[in-house]
């Protein structure tokens, strides 16, 4: 029985490798065109897109490795019913419930992984990725350069004059006015710096004046900082309970509906057990032609289901979907196979 075992599970490695790489590699180019669009109102380096990257890989694995997994099971089976070694396996006397139980060890452990992925790892990854874009906006925000507009730095008008060719600035005028004071302040020579969300106007070479009602005062200047913090509107970040069960009015009502529709995806893996064997053990001069087409079809029902009926039944549709699907996937197994092995 180990061997057998040990047989089943080898060919589903195979096929599950050999599905996985090429799903997970065609949804990461989709998920990095997404990404270059943030590109359009933000500035990102390439280690800044990798890190992105790296905020969306819990959502990838989440979505392509159920897929994955139900796809290649169902496929190793009908291999093995090709190559008419199930028949062999049938004939020794070996029941499909062995069968089953064999693929429902790895679907176990894949839908713990999932939960953890979800639960746990989402809130988190999604929050820093929220907070890094919000947070590169804000920057965009101060990417100066020589206009006859100018800018504004805080609560100082900037005007620059001239861009140079190391990222400084020449001939550079701010203006700062409060109720009983204005200040201007002129430099030849300028430049910003940025360190964790400080910005700081460098300016070199300069003079100010600053004038009241009843004095007018003149500095000069070889070096002179001014500071300006941005502000950025952040996410709050919550531990992974608050941010399912207990977070904002308007983001509880999202993040309910992800919830309910993430937990049954979860158990994607498990509860489609009796439709992997239904469909992977065939007679394949019958049936070869339909198999990707129940695949497909099962694929398209489930997620529909897990998705589609959030909005009506709320937190029902965990069991309305569980008790639907194990019934009629259970029925069309013992019709298919059971009855027949």
């Amino acid at each position: 029985m180990n061997k057998l075992r040990r047989y089943i599970m080898s060919n589903f490695s195979l096929s599950f490798f050999s599905i996985f790489l090429p799903l997970f590699a065609i949804s990461s180019v989709i998920f990095m065109i997404k990404l270059a669009a943030y590109t359009a109102y933000i500035q990102l380096n390439v280690w800044e897109m990798f890190e992105l990257y790296l905020f969306i890989l819990p959502e990838l694995f989440f979505y392509t490795l159920p897929l994955t997994f139900f796809v290649a099971a169902a496929l190793a089976l009908f291999q093995l019913s090709t190559d008419n070694e199930m028949v062999v396996i049938f004939t020794l006397g070996i029941k499909p419930n062995y069968i089953a139980k064999v693929l429902l060890v790895p679907a176990m452990l894949l839908s713990a992984v999932l939960f953890f992925n979800f639960f746990y790892l989402f809130p988190h990854v999604k929050t820093l990725s929220i907070n890094f874009v919000k947070y590169k906006k804000s920057e965009a925000k101060f990417n100066l350069s020589a206009s006859e507009f100018g800018h504004n730095f805080g609560s100082w008008l900037l005007y620059i004059g001239e861009d140079r060719k190391d990222q400084s600035f020449g001939d550079v005028v701010l203006f700062h006015k409060e109720k009983n004071e204005e200040i201007i302040v002129s430099a030849k020579s300028a430049e910003i710096t940025n360190n964790s969300g400080l910005l700081r106007l460098k300016l070199d070479a300069g003079i100010g004046y600053s004038y009241t009602a009843d004095a007018l005062t003149q500095m000069k200047f070889e070096t002179l900082f001014i500071n300006n913090l941005m502000t950025t509107d952040q996410r709050k970040y919550l531990s992974a309970y608050d941010y399912w069960f207990n977070n904002e009015p308007d983001l509880q009502v999202i993040h309910t509906k992800k919830f309910i529709s993430d937990v049954l995806l979860a158990l994607f893996p498990i509860l489609s057990i009796f439709m992997i064997m239904a469909i992977g053990i065939a007679h394949v001069r019958q049936q070869k032609g339909y198999v990707y087409l129940f695949l497909f079809a099962s694929v398209i029902l489930y997620y529909g289901l897990s998705i589609g009926l959030v909005n009506a039944l709320g937190y029902y549709t965990i069991p309305v979907v569980i008790s639907f699907w194990l019934a009629v996937t259970y029925s069309y197994y013992r019709r298919k196979i059971v009855h027949r092995f």
